[in-house]
């Protein structure tokens, strides 16, 4: 069951290292909830004054657990290119 939570997590939510400033996490969820990630950045730095430990433990467990969205758009351009590819040769 936990399993299916984070497959499902890492299918939503991704690293956003375009518009990310660190690693991209905060910019990859703002992303997924679609609002501003600025909005999102302030919200964490002020719990992070208060939670600092809490806030950079789940900041760099989000990193390591969360796919790059860039990675998987080069993924998916370049196997739509192959398809492309393979329809021409077959007329």
């Amino acid at each position: 069951m936990a399993n299916d939570f984070i497959d499902r997590m890492k299918r939503t939510i991704q690293l956003d290292k375009d518009n990310g400033w660190v690693f991209g996490v905060c910019a990859g969820i703002a992303n997924a909830m679609r609002i501003d990630a600025a909005i999102l950045r302030v919200a964490v730095l002020v719990t992070a004054l208060f939670f600092p430990k809490i806030v950079i433990a789940l900041y760099l467990v989000a990193w390591l657990i969360l796919d790059d969205r860039s990675a998987t758009q080069d993924l998916k351009t370049d196997l739509r290119s192959e398809l492309e590819r393979e329809r021409r040769r077959s007329y």
